[in-house]
């Protein structure tokens, strides 16, 4: 049995809700600990740039501080807190003016050379660092579609765009870093 900071065991009447239910500060303290890493990575990825995947993880785990007792519980916590962290990156990139004020990168990757075998952790580096550099939209419909396996329906009205402009999007990405990692 572990203590939460107050002193209140686990389990106990003062660390449970009415209903025997945890409260609000344990579920949103198992939410953080179970999801802490993929908001992150899912942050980065959309975004491509350390600092701000971080301020916006920041950002995700408040609005579902705000927004916990909205949970319904008919998917999975960490599956309401992905979508919750997706519309927060896809709001903030809106806000956004185009990466004019995008921090430079502190080290640049080298040109590969041949002979770099798939999966390798120089090609992962030379995949994260092409998908970085893909415009905004192409970049967050690529992650969305291919990486995290949202359908494109979804992505579509997440976006607030046509299927057809994700499909062209997806096209752009892929064609995109095809270039970018045969280069």
């Amino acid at each position: 049995m572990s203590v939460r900071p107050g002193g209140a065991a686990d389990g106990s009447p003062a660390a449970t809700g009415a209903k025997g239910r945890p409260d609000r500060r344990e579920r949103f303290e198992r939410l953080y600990a179970e999801a802490s890493g993929r908001v992150y990575a899912l942050c980065l990825r959309l975004t491509g740039w350390p600092d701000l995947a971080e301020e916006l993880a920041q950002e995700a785990f408040v609005r579902a501080w705000e927004k916990l007792d909205t949970f319904r519980g008919e998917a999975r916590i960490t599956t309401w807190m992905h979508r919750l962290t997706v519309n927060v990156v896809h709001n903030a990139l809106r806000r956004r003016s185009r990466w004019r004020d995008r921090p430079e990168e502190p080290e640049t990757l080298e040109v590969l050379g041949g002979g770099v075998e798939p999966g390798s952790p120089v090609s992962r580096v030379a995949l994260e660092r092409a998908i970085a550099e893909l415009p905004e939209r192409a970049r967050m419909v690529f992650v969305l579609y291919d990486v995290e396996g949202y359908p494109q329906e979804e992505i579509a009205e997440m976006m607030e765009i046509t299927v057809g402009t994700v499909k062209s999007q997806l096209h752009r990405a892929r064609r995109l870093l095809r270039g970018a990692l045969s280069a």
